[in-house]
Parts: C-alpha cells; sequence; structure tokens
C-alpha cells in the first residue's frame, strides 16, 4: 500500500525507466529497499513498486529519495550518471603533489566535485611549504604520523610529533616546517579541496 496515492501515478509504456535507475543507484550505495524507504521517508511498498516501474513518483516524492544520494533531479535525468563510485585507492595510484622537500599524496585524482581533500604529506628534512604564509577558504586538520613538524597558524607555532594532531580555519595565515633530522609524515584533511 503507497502512502500518499497521489505521489505516485500509473506508468505509461512510454515512460522513462525510473525504476532501473533507483535500483541502480541504491546498489551503489549499498541500502536495501527498506533501507533507502527509511532514508527517504516513504513506504518500503513505494520503493518496491517504482523500481518495478509499476508507479512513477511525483517530483516531490523523487526528490525525496534522490537526496538520500545527493543526487538533483537534472543529474537523475541528464544522460547516464557515473558508474560505482571508487573507494579505494592503492598507494600507487594516488596523485603526487611535488615541491623541492615536499610530497603531497592526494587521494584521487580529481577532487573538483568532493567536498573534502585528504592528503598524506611527506617533508623531508628543511622541507617548508614557503616562507610565504598559505590562505584559503575553508578548514585544516591532521595527524602527524612519524616524525615533528613546525606548524604556525596566525601568530602560534607549535612543534608536533607523532601522535599530535591540528584543526584550524584555512583562512588564517598558516606554514608548515620540518626543522628536525628525519622525514615527517602527516595524513590530513582539507574542505573545501584547495589543489
Amino acid at each position: 500500500m503507497l502512502n500518499n496515492q497521489e505521489d505516485f501515478v500509473e506508468v505509461g509504456s512510454d515512460s522513462l525507466d525510473v525504476g532501473s535507475r533507483i535500483i541502480r543507484l541504491r546498489k551503489q550505495f549499498g541500502f536495501s529497499q527498506r533501507a533507502l524507504a527509511q532514508q527517504a521517508g516513504v513506504t518500503n511498498g513505494s520503493i518496491s513498486m517504482i523500481e518495478q516501474n509499476r508507479v512513477s513518483p511525483s517530483v516531490a516524492s523523487l526528490r525525496k529519495i534522490l537526496n538520500v544520494f545527493g543526487m538533483s533531479l537534472g543529474e537523475f535525468f541528464a544522460g547516464d550518471f557515473p558508474d560505482t563510485p571508487r573507494v579505494f585507492y592503492r598507494a600507487h595510484e594516488m596523485t603526487r603533489i611535488a615541491e623541492d622537500r615536499v610530497v603531497l599524496r592526494q587521494v584521487g585524482d580529481d577532487v573538483s566535485n568532493r567536498q573534502l581533500q585528504v592528503l598524506h604529506e611527506t617533508y623531508a628534512p628543511g622541507g617548508d611549504t614557503g616562507s610565504e604564509m598559505l590562505t584559503h577558504a575553508g578548514e585544516e586538520s591532521g595527524v602527524i604520523v612519524r616524525g615533528e613538524i613546525e606548524i604556525t597558524v596566525g601568530d602560534r607555532c607549535e612543534v608536533l610529533q607523532a601522535g599530535d594532531a591540528y584543526y584550524f580555519n584555512s583562512r588564517i595565515p598558516h606554514r608548515f616546517r620540518n626543522r628536525g633530522n628525519e622525514v615527517c609524515e602527516i595524513v590530513s584533511v582539507c574542505t573545501p579541496p584547495t589543489f
């Protein structure tokens, strides 16, 4: 039984195959019909009937379902949407961004459509982000995995060691320097992506 009869209409033979597109998205995101229904605020029976193309959801109902996937109506109906998003990256597959004695390895090659950027940073002894302080919109956070690093944020400066962490507003001028004698490794996150 559907919850709101006016939210669904019988499907004609010339209708777009909304059902199989919903199935594909649901499986990409690892949802059962029941879990998708719960997240979208519709009944499990509604999802089942939509997926079988027995009914077509109203725009409002389809929006509720697509909101679960972070997808707009335009993206849903525009051609073919992307295959299953990539989840795992091997060390050799990470995008390498290098400058002198600083190497940044980014998770994923295209971060233009992402909310955050994850980096594996390596600072050789003497490695430095530069004498000019960095600033950009967003926030940064990280954990020192090995070695030590001097981090300056605004008028504050600290030397952090393995196990220590930082979190700051990236609009505040900042700088990273390895003044030690061993390599420093950091795993960091920046939102929104800056490279």
